[in-house]
């Protein structure tokens, strides 16, 4: 097996960091600890399949000499049966095995801010983006993601048209990061008499949420702006200078936050989002600079790319960058979209690993 130094290493590897991890002293460097727990937990799932992949080979030798011993054909039957299942898993953990040498990014294990904005087709447009934040809503449930409001803007018939949460949990980035892009919907609206089908769209952009040691701010690249809150149709939500507006004069990148009556709760909402988009910056920068993911066949995450499509009338959804179809439309936006996340996942790691 041409991978087969790669992975010895990885098993050593493992050994050694099982040792530092049993070492009492460790405990008391909390962001050390953190980081070999980490790497722990990669390891040990390429340490498990590589100990069945060297299992599979075993009984493939074995079954091999059999057949060239046996004579009786219905055992030589069953012994080939056994054979081609044997192969055919052998394959299968040999790509896995491949795959999970692909380095994980970093970024992957750190919560999501998550933008939802309506794009065109109007109230439309805003239902739709309604229905995509249910839908990451229900998919974080399933996967034990705790879900935060930070800004929300409602259109005057209950859609969005714009909503920004944050997504805590394992892998919260890592599990959603590939949902950034322009999300287009095919159906007849509820508003629509005459039964006709319109086209609109809504724009997603995921961001990994930015530590206190990821991004310095300082004061005078700040300018903090207070103004009164208010509704849908200009209504007066209350009566103090409680919204917040933070611009990062370098980048002139905005933020605002009126959600909560606390001016102090918005500006630390504002300023976990402007940290955010901050930080995205910076690594998309470095990510540029050693053609990173973003140039693969998943696409750059840009908001004008379009990544999907849902149409409601044949219960179909595709997503653009892999040619995926599924027919099961009506399951998706329930949250089941496990098996479009990992064909974009499994994607992204294939193209890695060709290019590195």
């Amino acid at each position: 097996m041409e991978l087969k130094p790669k992975l010895d290493a990885k098993v050593a590897r493992h050994s050694e960091v099982e040792k530092l991890i049993a070492d009492p002293e460790l405990h008391k460097d909390p962001a050390r600890f953190k980081e070999l727990m980490r790497e722990h937990s990669q390891l040990c799932e390429l340490v498990e399949a590589y100990a069945e992949y060297r299992d599979t080979s075993q009984q493939l030798q074995d079954n091999r000499e059999l057949l060239n011993e046996e004579k009786d054909p219905e055992m030589r039957e069953m012994a080939k049966a056994e054979l081609d299942e044997l192969e055919q898993r052998s394959e299968e953990l040999t790509k896995q095995l491949r795959l999970l040498l692909v380095p994980r990014d970093p970024m992957d294990e750190k919560s999501a801010i998550i933008e939802i904005r309506a794009g065109t087709g109007g109230d439309e447009a805003g239902l739709f983006a309604a229905d995509l934040y249910r839908m990451y809503a229900r998919y974080g449930e399933r996967h034990g993601l705790k879900f935060e409001f930070i800004t929300v803007n409602e259109s005057e018939i209950g859609g969005f048209k714009e909503v920004v949460f944050s997504a805590s949990g394992k892998n919260a980035y890592g599990s959603l990061r590939f949902e950034s892009g322009v999300h287009r919907v095919q159906r007849v609206p509820a508003t629509e008499s005459g039964g006709r089908i319109h086209t609109s769209a809504v724009t997603v952009a995921v961001l990994p949420e930015a530590e206190d040691t990821d991004i310095q701010l300082h004061d005078n690249e700040l300018k903090i702006d207070v103004f009164r809150s208010s509704g849908p149709g200009g209504q007066s939500v209350n009566t103090t200078d409680s919204a917040v507006r933070i611009t990062h004069l370098p980048t002139s990148t905005v933020v605002t936050c009126q959600d909560e009556k606390s001016q102090l709760k918005n500006k630390a909402k504002a300023m976990r989002v402007l940290k955010a988009r901050l930080y995205e910056m910076e690594e998309k920068k470095k990510q540029e600079e050693r053609a990173s993911f973003r140039r693969n066949q998943i696409g750059s995450g840009d908001r004008s790319e379009r990544i999907r499509t849902y149409n409601f009338p044949q219960n179909r959804l595709t997503d653009h960058r892999i040619n995926l179809t599924l027919y099961k439309l009506d399951l998706v936006m329930q949250g089941e979209l496990d098996e479009i996340l990992d064909a974009l996942q499994l994607s992204a790691r294939e193209e890695q690993l060709q290019d590195a």
